[in-house]
């Protein structure tokens, strides 16, 4: 059966990802890495890989500087399947970079923006939105320049039969404006973590915020790292507890999450075998350095999920 095509429209940078970090860094002090890799970096570039993998036909808006790395994200995406025609070069800007500290729960971000915050709308034109079953879109708070048009794109892509969804990560001011309300509007899924279902809600629980957003967006997925996954759709509340795994890096497995559920959205399984194979996905990612190492194919996914019994809720 064919997979619904899919066109993410976001940032695109590199990580620089070091692992098996003992401590947070001080200004003024040195810890050690016990790895340390370049790979393709920033949510968007990892969902799409994610999406990729998993059987769907992949184009990738975004820019990056004419630079060595920018050379590297083109070439690895091109290398795992993404239509990359309408990533453009810049030669003003720099490509943006994350310095990814990874510890064995969790991890820091540091980021450089580079061409991410001058992105703008242009090439997410009519022509390409028609040509594709679903858009995602990332980041909001970094992309500056691309931030007004969060709406409209959205508000586009469904007149013309598209589903959507949308995952903001992480606000850096710690602002967390309310204008993301009219970009929730024309969302179908909504993909947040805790902590930023918590601050776009202003709620005091991961619960009580999934309840709030669900009342603005048809189907809310809060990502609750090594405790799984909760939805609603509809007001049906739904918990997966996800899969024991030894995590050597959990950078880019929500954004693999994402890739997982919204793949099996896509083909129509419910919310409960969404989360499941959402958290499968996150789970592989998490156990190999870098965001894209561990993503699964389909047949990879399926051999997992069968090997693995989910932990107890």
């Amino acid at each position: 059966m064919k997979r619904p095509s899919v066109l993410v429209i976001g940032e695109l940078n590199v990580d620089i990802v070091a692992t098996g970090l003992r401590g947070v860094p001080e200004m003024g002090a040195e810890i050690l890495a016990q790895d340390c890799e370049l790979t393709l970096g920033s949510a968007s570039a990892i969902f799409a890989v994610g999406m990729s993998k998993l059987g769907h036909k992949v184009t990738f808006v975004s820019q990056v500087g004419r630079d060595s790395f920018g050379d590297f994200c083109i070439t690895t995406l091109k290398h795992l399947g993404i239509a990359t025609s309408n990533v453009l070069r810049k030669s003003d800007e720099k490509t943006g970079v994350t310095l990814a500290l990874s510890g064995r729960r969790d991890r820091a971000l540091i980021t450089y923006p580079g061409a991410i915050a001058s992105l703008t709308a242009d090439r997410a034109n009519h022509a390409l939105l028609k040509q594709h079953d679903h858009v995602h879109l990332t980041s909001y708070y970094l992309q500056k320049q691309l931030q007004p048009s969060f709406r409209e794109i959205l508000q586009h892509a469904k007149a013309l039969g598209l589903t959507t969804s949308f995952d903001p990560n992480s606000d850096p001011s710690d602002r967390w404006n309310s204008k993301i309300n009219s970009v929730l509007k024309h969302t179908d899924i909504l993909f947040v973590n805790e902590r930023e279902a918590i601050k776009l809600s202003r709620a005091k629980t991961a619960q009580a915020a999934l309840k709030m957003l669900g009342e603005k967006t048809p189907c809310v997925v809060v990502k609750r790292g090594a405790k799984g996954a909760i939805a609603i759709q509809n007001n049906e509340l739904f918990t997966d507890p996800g899969f024991r795994v030894k995590a050597l890096d959990t950078t880019g497995a929500g954004d693999s999450f994402d890739a997982g559920f919204l793949s099996a959205y896509l083909m129509k399984e419910p919310v409960s075998e969404c989360l499941r194979i959402g958290n499968a996905c996150g789970a592989l990612s998490a156990i190999s350095i870098g965001g894209t190492a561990g993503q699964p194919t389909q047949t990879e996914l399926q051999e997992f999920i069968q090997s693995n019994h989910p932990q107890p809720i």
